[in-house]
């Protein structure tokens, strides 16, 4: 990989395969980008970049010097020597795996496989998903893996907004269908990353992304938990963790909040449960926090009900609700799988007039869970905008927001994220939920 002579295609244009491309195009390769949304894909060949935590300068520069283009026209992915796979990996109505992006996505590749391709999927997924998905439908062309293409698996490590890690500095696992697909495979990330971590199968690496983020999930479901026993004591969870973190070994800190959101941490560990089921063992413990994370939109409406009801007795039904922040996370503009969205469809069927402030987030998107809120746009954060609330439920504690002004003429608090007491503001009408 030395003369960079290889064109990479990476088929997926989101929050995995942008950062892909500019990743592999600082290290110097050509990049094809694929996307099936034809105005996405527009997007990007006009150099800008619709992920505001991604630079567009590589993109565009590259557009300039003919080193990349984005395309719908998946019949050009024959001219790519090694093709690298993001697209989603949602679940279905009924929490089961929907591997329909990655299927059509290995159709697409069959049809212009040719000898000597690489192809790595690094979506997330279940155990097994590269041999028994993957590999069957191109070697229904003919071709064999190990023989005649490279077949890999290579979990995205992608953390939105995170400014001190990007896709370059972030160690790269890698599991290969035989030694030469995982050493061609680490080849090609040992020139675009800084570190590899070759592991002896497809499915290991496959299930080491599940366990980087149920372990995530398992530990915040125990926070959540936490707060909700710590409450009735009179304790606070945050300073109870903030005093912990103190231990310089043996303890790792994780937040309680309203909800898991993004595309990994709410879903990964069903595709797990669903797998295993095929084995006759139970999930028990990854189950449980599942359940309680999923829990938690529902105790904080609960919480904002009686706080409602203990300032001034009115209840939710008929109250004007504002909700600040609808992204997942904070300093972010990724709506997916948002906890905002499912407590401002909670609070709507309670009877509340909800309203919303995201200064990253103009208008909700279309959403798989709530379509019903597609195209509300946010209002403007202002003291006419707060008199008019009888509460703000804080569900992302985004930076650009003046909490103050917030605390100052909101008559009710509702903080999800304990920030109003990390910047210092205090208040009876201040409540942590």
């Amino acid at each position: 990989m030395a003369r960079r002579d290889w064109t990479i295609a990476v088929v997926g244009l989101g929050y995995v395969g942008v950062p892909l491309v500019v990743t592999a195009l600082k290290a110097g390769f050509p990049v094809l980008g694929f996307d099936i949304d034809p105005a996405r894909v527009a997007v990007v060949n006009s150099g800008e970049s619709f992920i505001r935590h991604i630079a567009t300068e590589p993109i565009a520069s590259a557009l300039a010097d003919g080193r990349f283009c984005a395309t719908d026209d998946f019949a050009r992915l024959g001219e790519a020597d090694a093709i690298l796979i993001a697209v989603p990996t949602p679940l279905s109505k009924q929490r089961e795996p929907d591997l329909s992006f990655v299927e059509a996505t290995a159709d697409c590749i069959a049809r212009t496989l040719r000898p000597g391709q690489l192809v790595v999927l690094e979506s997330t997924t279940w155990p097994g998903t590269t041999e028994e998905i993957l590999k069957p439908r191109l070697e229904a062309t003919g071709l064999r893996s190990g023989i005649d293409f490279f077949l890999a698996y290579s979990p995205e490590r992608e953390d939105p907004g995170n400014q001190q890690f990007s896709t370059a500095s972030i160690p790269k696992v890698i599991g290969g269908d035989g030694d030469d697909a995982r050493q061609l495979a680490t080849a090609l990330y040992d020139a675009l990353v800084s570190r590899t971590v070759p592991v002896s199968s497809t499915a290991t690496a496959e299930a080491v992304k599940l366990l980087e983020n149920i372990f995530r999930g398992v530990n915040i479901a125990l926070v959540n938990e936490m707060k909700t026993v710590f409450t009735p004591m009179g304790i606070d969870v945050w300073e109870v963790i903030e005093a912990a973190k103190t231990k310089p070994f043996g303890f790792m800190p994780f937040y309680p909040g309203p909800g898991l959101g993004g595309h990994c941490i709410p879903i990964d560990p069903f595709y797990l449960t669903w797998k295993a089921r095929e084995f006759s063992v139970a999930t028990r413990f990854i189950e449980l926090a599942g359940e309680i994370n999923t829990a938690m939109p529902h105790r904080v409406v609960e919480g904002l009900a009686w706080a409602l009801d203990k300032q001034g007795g009115r209840g939710l039904n008929g109250a004007n609700l504002l909700v600040l922040g609808v992204a997942y996370k904070k300093n972010i503009e990724d709506t997916r799988e948002s906890p905002a969205l499912k407590l401002i469809s909670l609070m709507k069927e309670r009877g509340a007039k909800v309203a919303y402030h995201d200064p990253l987030v103009p208008e909700i998107p279309v959403t798989r869970e709530h379509p019903e809120l597609a195209g509300e746009r946010s209002v403007a954060l202002c003291h006419a905008t707060l008199s008019r609330t009888d509460a703000v439920l804080i569900a992302t504690d985004h930076d650009g927001v003046d909490y103050a002004q917030v605390v100052s003429h909101a008559p009710l608090v509702v903080d999800t994220r304990n920030v109003c007491a990390r910047m210092g503001l205090r208040g009876g009408h201040i409540v942590k939920a």
